[in-house]
């Protein structure tokens, strides 16, 4: 991956995590900490890895991405928006009567989204699914991308389709466990430590590989190896901040779910926008270099 690249990405994260806020500020609250924890992930696969096409966002040779951890549903609405699936004027009804951006993911009132997700667990189970079914359409070269909590992966239902994908040789699921080390109630493993993550999907014979997930171009690196592991299904574990990219919140206790107030909306406007802003004088840099 070529610098201008990785600064398209980073640039595309931060705008992810600006809207995603503002979003969230206009309704009041939101799941924050998570949001902004899988932003650098959501940006890699709507800005390079994923197949799909706004104008026809039912199009059935695409690949499809399963948010399992529904209640972060802000970090796609995002990336779709900017992406030009619906106008980003929609994202300040988040949540609002009349709004077709619900709290929790919804196929049925957003374009782009693929699965209706949000009572944990169960995103893992339909993604499953989703990719056999695939496979069974022909659609073998198109990948069905679950993104998963780390507190979501206390449910049983994970493990049960982590056994299932591996019996069925799913290579084209690959799997991300936002490893943030926050759920709801407090730090994971006080509440329910699951040791190595990365170990136990490999034990369930999946390939496994950890990484840093605030780092776009190991993501990318990540998919580009699962996709060479022929006859397994891949999991991507990536160590994240939970909060990460805004100073309000980032690697900050408590941060799950909280209020946004208009003051803190206008500082992540300052903060965010002279990020976005000093990438895109970066990328401008790249383009003079180039001359």
């Amino acid at each position: 991956m070529n610098q201008r690249t990785v600064m398209e990405l980073k640039r595309f994260a931060t705008q992810i995590r600006l809207e995603s806020i503002l979003s969230m500020g206009a309704c009041g609250s939101g799941h924050v900490g998570g949001v902004l924890s899988a932003a650098d992930l959501v940006a890699v696969l709507y800005g390079l890895e994923a197949c799909y096409d706004p104008k026809d966002p039912h199009k059935e040779d695409r690949d499809r991405i399963v948010l399992s951890k529904g209640h972060c549903g802000p970090v796609l609405y995002a990336a779709l928006a900017l992406k030009g699936f619906f106008p980003k004027e929609l994202l300040s009804t988040l949540n609002q009567n009349g709004t077709t951006l619900p709290s929790h993911c919804n196929m049925h009132d957003t374009p782009g989204i693929d699965m209706s997700t949000g009572s944990l667990g169960q995103g893992a189970s339909l993604a499953a699914g989703i990719a056999l079914g695939m496979r069974m359409k022909g659609l073998q070269d198109r990948y069905t991308y679950l993104i998963l909590g780390d507190g979501e992966c206390d449910e049983g239902q994970v493990w049960e389709m982590a056994l299932f994908a591996a019996q069925q040789k799913q290579d084209n699921l690959i799997a991300f466990v936002d490893l943030n080390h926050q759920q709801l109630d407090g730090y994971t493993d006080d509440i329910c430590g699951l040791g190595d993550l990365r170990q136990k999907f490999q034990d369930f014979g999946w390939w496994a590989v950890q990484i840093d997930g605030h780092d776009v171009e190991a993501i990318h690196q990540a998919i580009q190896d699962a996709k060479t592991h022929k006859g397994v299904p891949s999991v991507i574990v990536l160590d994240t901040v939970k909060g990460k990219g805004w100073s309000v919140t980032e690697g900050k206790p408590g941060v799950h779910h909280i209020p946004i107030s208009k003051e803190q909306m206008e500082q992540a406007r300052q903060e965010l926008g002279a990020q976005i802003a000093a990438l895109e004088e970066q990328l401008e840099g790249e383009e003079l270099d180039g001359i």
